[in-house]
């Protein structure tokens, strides 16, 4: 029985269909990919499932026991409280089942003869460890480690984090809620490479049903075992990752076009035999050509196949730039006592298409912004190469006047250009009819990320600084994006978590930290493929370099070994203390013991001291595998 069907779903708002006709099938354990244009129903089919919007017609199943956990897209959050609190909430439950066996334990062994108490006991603690019991703190600290958030991080009250952080905080919480059916709406949209990794691993073996809306490519072939394409309201399922329903998707639609066009060709054939039998006036004749047109009248016509508006966009130059077009030198930058980075050093050469990579918060940004000139950097310097002129590309896109029109904006920088000009340009990037009468501040995030790159691509600009150039735009936009790239002849400097694109456009990775920057001569997967193998690599080092790192290596691992010791001897007093204690446990909930009322209460006051033990051994052995 599957966890979940949705069969002929239709949705119209107003005089608009959403959804014709949806089908969906998750099954036990299904990881499904939602995908379609911005605007195709994917939230909408969402918020049908979950149940808080109607749907016109159809039906649903869910499985009786059905727990749904959702992340929106655009949150709203007014969480109060630190990080670590907000996760805590999740495990209510638990706490509270901690707390009752606790005074439990202390009625006990202040009323060893009560029978009712040591069943409740038995009771609880058995539905308390079947939930998880101690381990849910581990659980917190995993998943906000592996979203990002350092240790020092869990204690920051909620209000004071950026929009990125609390949406980290909301998936870190629905993460470790114990839902059935994930549905998940662009969870990557504020993460770092690193934690899209984490996330990926924690989604693949999640033990639940999982329906992901994402426009991450890379992502959704790490996950799912089925695509499901929400096109002009109707569903197509595929199963198979991304690149499985690419390739599938690319041979249905040749087929269907080629079933239409000999269809058509054959109306055409019929229409003409009619036609020539009816203008020959004779009864026989007329009476055949009345019989074929009933039967092309009774002929299941094919639906013309639907292709979606493609943009079409050509970045080209106006002069040619030097050899060098950028060189970082030593560069480094501070706000107040917090350092960004220091000691960067790089160069990018002509027709170089570079992805600069890093953690959230290592200033990949910061650095776009001292060599557009919007920030000054605090020493070191950058060189901008001859005849090098450049475009900017702004995650926040502040280059937009949000009370400007979309052709007001394109005539305000560009006044040279006349009306048709404009209105073809704003064409090619899917701004037709009234659509370029919209005020900026109502166009949708991928709408202005379009207008953008309309402006970098008129300016001709022979240096590209994208920031997220990718993070706003749809599938089909982003393959429009890549292409144009590919054909681009200037040079490109892009920071980007999508590694779908860093593998499609990019020859050489810029992997950034707060001290330097390591080049990688590939794509992303180069990079990923070197970066898992540094050890393998040759180092070239010097005779005195090598012994004194061989001494460093020797004192390291006496060190480590000696932690090892340690925190293997912890390890052996803590399974042999909560053997004891469930040896206690057992003892406790045995019929024989209810009679012994001063043996219950030696062993409820044993049960105290052991769990106050190994809680103390616990934190001893943390405390020691930070150090590791």
């Amino acid at each position: 029985m599957p966890d979940l069907s949705l069969t002929n779903i239709s949705k119209t708002y107003i005089d608009k269909e959403v959804i014709k006709k949806a089908d969906l099938i998750v099954e036990e354990g299904d990881k499904i990919g939602l995908i379609g244009t911005n605007g195709a129903g994917k939230t909408t089919l969402f918020k049908i499932i979950l149940g808080e919007i109607s749907y016109d017609g159809g039906e649903i199943f869910k499985k009786k026991d059905l727990s749904m956990g959702y992340l929106e897209q655009q949150l709203n959050l007014e969480l109060k409280g630190t990080v670590y609190e907000n996760c805590l909430e999740v495990f209510n439950h638990l706490i509270k089942m901690e707390k009752d066996l606790s005074e439990l334990t202390k009625k006990i062994s202040e009323n060893p003869e009560s029978l009712d108490l040591l069943n409740s006991y038995a009771h609880l603690l058995e539905k308390f460890n079947e939930r998880g019991g101690y381990s849910y703190p581990s659980k917190i600290r995993g998943t906000l480690i592996g979203l990002g958030f350092t240790e020092d991080e869990f204690s920051k009250e909620i209000k004071k984090l950026s929009g990125g952080e609390k949406a980290r905080v909301a998936l870190a919480k629905l993460l470790l809620t114990d839902s059935s059916l994930l549905l998940l709406d662009e969870p990557t949209n504020h993460l770092d490479i690193g934690a899209i990794s984490w996330l990926e691993k924690f989604l693949k073996d999640y033990k639940g049903s999982l329906i992901l809306i994402s426009h991450d490519r890379y992502f959704l072939n790490n996950v799912v075992n089925k695509i499901v394409l929400l096109d002009h309201g109707v569903s197509h399922s595929y199963r198979g990752n991304y690149d499985t329903y690419s390739s599938q998707r690319k041979k249905d639609l040749e087929l269907l076009k080629k079933q239409y066009e000999n269809q058509q060709k054959e109306i055409k054939r019929q229409e003409e035999i009619i036609k020539r039998y009816l203008s020959l006036g004779r009864d026989r004749f007329i009476r055949q050509g009345k019989s074929r047109q009933k039967l092309l009248d009774q002929m299941k016509k094919l639906d013309k196949p639907l292709e979606e508006k493609k943009g079409k966009i050509s970045f080209s130059t106006q002069i040619e730039s030097g050899k060098e077009v950028l060189k970082i030198k030593d560069l480094s930058k501070f706000f107040g006592d917090r350092k960004i980075f220091e000691n960067l050093s790089a160069n990018v050469y002509k027709k170089d298409v570079v992805g600069l990579i890093g953690s959230n918060g290592v200033g990949k940004s910061t650095l776009f912004k001292i060599i557009t000139g919007k920030i000054p950097q605090d020493s070191g310097e950058f060189i901008i190469g001859t005849n090098v002129k450049i475009a900017y590309f702004d995650q926040e896109m502040e280059n937009l006047n949000y009370e400007n029109t979309v052709i007001d904006e394109i005539w305000d920088a560009y006044p040279l250009l006349n009306h048709f000009q404009i209105r073809s340009y704003l064409a090619q990037f899917l701004f037709v009819g009234d659509d370029i009468f919209k005020i900026i501040s109502d166009l949708s995030g991928g709408e202005r990320a379009r207008l953008s790159l309309l402006k970098i691509m008129l300016s001709k600009a022979n240096f590209l600084l994208l920031d997220e150039p990718t993070n706003h735009l749809d599938i089909d936009s982003k393959e429009i994006l890549e292409d144009a790239i590919k054909l681009y002849e200037g040079t490109i400097l892009t920071i980007s978590h999508d590694r779908y694109f860093l593998n499609k456009v990019c020859s050489k990775i810029f992997a950034m930290s707060g001290d330097g920057i390591d080049e990688y001569l590939g794509n992303y997967d180069y990079y990923l493929e070197k970066t898992e193998k540094e050890e393998e690599e040759e180092v070239y080092i010097s005779k005195t370099e090598i012994q004194k790192k061989k001494k460093e290596d020797q004192k390291n691992r006496r060190e480590k070994k000696i932690l090892n010791d340690k925190k293997k001897k912890l390890e052996e007093e803590i399974k042999k203390l909560e053997k004891d204690l469930s040896t206690v446990d057992e003892k406790l909930v045995n019929n024989k013991t209810y009679d012994d009322f001063s043996l219950i209460s030696s062993l409820s006051k044993e049960r105290e001291g052991l769990e106050k033990s190994i809680e103390n051994l616990y934190e001893e052995w943390f405390s020691l595998d930070e150090k590791s």
